[in-house]
């Protein structure tokens, strides 16, 4: 079998290259490792952004149906410190550009913006090999093959498409998280949900924090940040919830008890995140007939433009294609150029984790804000 345009993952990076695609007539498939896209829960709020993400979204014709998913005030932020006083607190008042929607909701919206069968689901890569002039065969874990004029890595962190133009992979950052939902808030921990107020929380401190986010339905969903090496994390066995949940809970004693409740009485086991990123400045030579976008490209801690950033990816590579029709290598040229220097412009990883979690946080958080 043989595609012109082969996409590998169906995030948000992925299915918008392939809403752009569809929109200036250019067919291609896209190769996801899930089963279905119910497979597994898509995360939490994201917040896009109309310097990027907003973008991309135009550039796929959605920008009247993303307006749909927003969800009203909760732009809204505070900073607190460990004994719960309020030290930033930042009202939704519509002007902040950043509007919070559910990551689920944003990817099936894309989903349904492209023609049935664009996805091809349960397709786990298994091998890559270049077969020259810009050609690629895929083989997946099923044995089924594909041989593409164009292959596009949007698989993430742990790209498979990635080592046919960088020897460049992930290293362990130096902190991670710790996710816990907590339901129904209002109701069942009122102090919790009174100090997280309507949007998002930030609870800094050297080498640790506590981040939650309001979603729908009085929903509270907690990061617990901790500045650790991995060896730290391993020892703690994630299988006994009860005792891991006891054992992280323990990093924030004396901490201001609606704060330590939303680590303690959350209703779903905790979840490690360990946070890995690429190398700063991550690049490669142009190779014919491949590209990278999002993570696989440019793989950095959280710091709230990954998705953003995947997003803009696609909608541009999209639209180099779509301008230089017949010439994959001009438009993959054009593209690389481009995304290069607009992914090394977020902020560096070393000054987010100084100024969240360094030795003056939260002040140097709140001096953040202030010179924003």
């Amino acid at each position: 079998m043989r595609n012109p345009v082969t996409i590998i993952g169906a995030g948000l990076g992925g299915l918008t290259l392939a809403r752009v695609l569809h929109i200036h007539g250019i067919p291609a498939t896209v190769y996801e490792a899930e089963r279905s896209p119910s497979a597994r829960a898509q995360g939490g709020l994201l917040d896009i952004h109309d310097y990027n993400g907003q973008q991309a979204v135009a550039a796929a014709g959605l920008m009247d149906e993303f307006r749909g998913l927003v969800l009203e005030g909760h732009e809204a932020m505070r900073v607190l410190d460990r004994d719960g006083n309020v030290l930033v607190d930042k009202a939704d008042d519509g002007t902040g550009g950043r509007p919070e929607v559910h990551r689920g909701a944003l990817r099936q919206l894309l989903l349904d913006s492209i023609p049935d069968g664009t996805v091809r689901w349960g397709r786990k890569v298994e091998h890559v090999r270049a077969l020259g002039e810009g050609r690629h065969e895929v083989t997946f874990a099923d044995g089924t093959t594909v041989v593409t004029d164009l292959l596009v890595g949007a698989d993430g962190a742990w790209s498979r498409i990635r080592p046919l133009l960088s020897s460049a992979v992930p290293e362990y950052a130096g902190s991670s998280s710790v996710e816990i939902y907590l339901f129904d808030a209002d109701n069942r921990q009122p102090a919790a949900a009174k100090a997280v107020g309507g949007g998002m929380l930030i609870a800094p401190a050297p080498n640790k924090g506590i981040t939650a986010h309001r979603e729908s339905h009085g929903t509270l969903h907690t990061y617990v940040q901790l500045t650790e090496p991995l060896e730290w994390f391993t020892a703690i066995d994630f299988t006994d919830p009860a005792a891991a949940t006891a054992r992280i809970a323990r990093e924030f004693d004396g901490w201001a008890p609606e704060l330590t409740a939303l680590i303690t009485e959350g209703d779903t086991d905790p979840v490690w995140r360990p946070h890995y990123a690429l190398p700063t400045g991550h690049r490669w030579e142009r190779v014919p007939g491949v590209t990278l976008l999002g993570d696989a490209a440019h793989l950095a801690v959280p710091d709230g433009e990954g998705a953003n950033l995947a997003m803009v990816d696609g909608a541009e590579l999209g639209k180099a294609l779509a301008a230089h029709p017949g010439d994959v290598e001009t438009a993959l040229a054009e593209y690389e150029r481009e995304m290069f220097p607009r992914s090394e412009a977020r902020l560096d990883d070393d000054v987010l984790l100084e100024s969240l979690f360094g030795e003056n946080a939260p002040q140097s958080l709140v001096d953040m804000f202030k010179d924003a």
